[in-house]
């Protein structure tokens, strides 16, 4: 884990903060770290897909509500706006509840910003760049999105918050970050989120074949969470500055073939699981892989984790929670390959 400068590390010590999805899996390793920087930190959550077993124990409140309703909110200084679904399986259950929480949500978090003063740190994804055209992505770059398809309720989801951010910072003056977040694994993963690394691991464990969508050739980088939550810390500790609002990729520029992963699963757990192969699901992206140039200049930040070594560290966790193993909370979705970082 890189090492938050000190400079910055001051700036969360006492200060109100609420983090929505803080029962999620980025979100409560988020507020791991607020609490240990000597923040007071509440968390919103309607544990749609997070569990409350994530939540730290030393938070203020938890608020649990859809991230969009009205209801009053205390005053905070900072917002770090992370709800949403964010794995295929689970967006795609209820696409028209994903587009609203993705929009309606942020908008909701945007008018708490305006009205506070607070500063927002909005959680984007990679997923905005679609199937790209460019490679690697650079937050320069437009994206190349169906804006049609089964994964348009997040991805274009996502583009719409980006520019109703975007707009209040022009037309009220907030003080706005956005991230753009890469694959993220770790604990406290679902093991039924979708996510490749949680599909495989799970798999492996039980002694199953690894599923591949495709013949594996398609590539994804993999950010273990402690990196991507630093690099959020860092950026949300940033002073208010013209264009510190453009967004900024975070995730780990290593690129893998899904069957290069397969392979450091298999070596990690000591197995030989063999595979299965299913079609790619619609619009699946090739490749994947994020330009940290912005993000290595502004904040001095690139991840420091390996991915043999971080996943490990996930087995680990993995195998800490058996039960979790066999009991997928949404029996009905098939898992699918490379969803993205939340």
């Amino acid at each position: 884990m890189t090492v938050f400068a000190s400079e910055m590390m001051g700036g969360y010590a006492g200060e109100r903060v609420l983090v929505t999805g803080g029962a999620g899996f980025v979100g409560s390793h988020l507020c791991d770290r607020l609490l240990a920087l000597g923040s007071r930190v509440d968390v919103l959550d309607d544990l749609s897909t997070g569990s409350a077993a994530n939540i730290p124990l030393g938070i203020g409140r938890f608020i649990e509500r859809d991230v969009s309703a009205s209801d009053p909110l205390p005053d905070y200084d900072v917002i770090f706006h992370l709800a949403c679904p964010a794995s295929p399986p689970r967006y795609q259950a209820d696409p028209v509840a994903t587009f609203r929480t993705a929009v309606f949500g942020t908008v909701r978090m945007l008018e708490e910003a305006w009205r506070t003063g607070a500063r927002i740190l909005i959680a984007s994804t990679s997923e905005i760049y679609g199937d790209p055209q460019e490679h690697p992505q650079k937050e320069s770059y437009w994206g190349h999105v169906n804006p049609i398809g089964l994964r348009s309720c997040y991805d274009e989801g996502k583009r719409a918050a980006e520019t109703v951010a975007t707009d209040y910072r022009r037309k009220y003056g907030i003080d706005l970050r956005m991230v753009r977040i890469f694959n993220t694994y770790g604990p406290r993963m679902d093991p039924f989120d979708g996510r490749v690394v949680s599909n495989f691991i799970r798999q492996g464990l039980l002694g199953l074949p690894l599923t591949l969508y495709g013949d594996g050739s398609q590539t994804r980088s993999f950010c273990f969470v402690s990196d991507l939550v630093e690099g959020i810390l860092r950026l949300g500790a940033l002073p208010d500055e013209p264009g510190r609002e453009a967004p900024v990729n975070l995730g780990n520029p290593g690129e893998f073939t899904i069957g290069e992963l397969a392979d450091i699963v298999e070596e990690v757990l000591g197995s030989s699981l063999g595979r299965v192969n299913h079609p790619l699901p619609s619009d699946d992206p090739r490749r994947r892989r994020p330009d940290i140039a912005r993000a290595e200049h502004l904040l001095g930040w690139s991840p420091q984790v390996p991915l043999r070594q971080g996943i490990a560290l996930t087995v680990e966790n993995f195998r800490g929670r058996p039960e979790e193993l066999l009991s997928d909370r949404n029996p009905s979705s098939a898992p699918r390959q490379g969803a993205p970082s939340r």
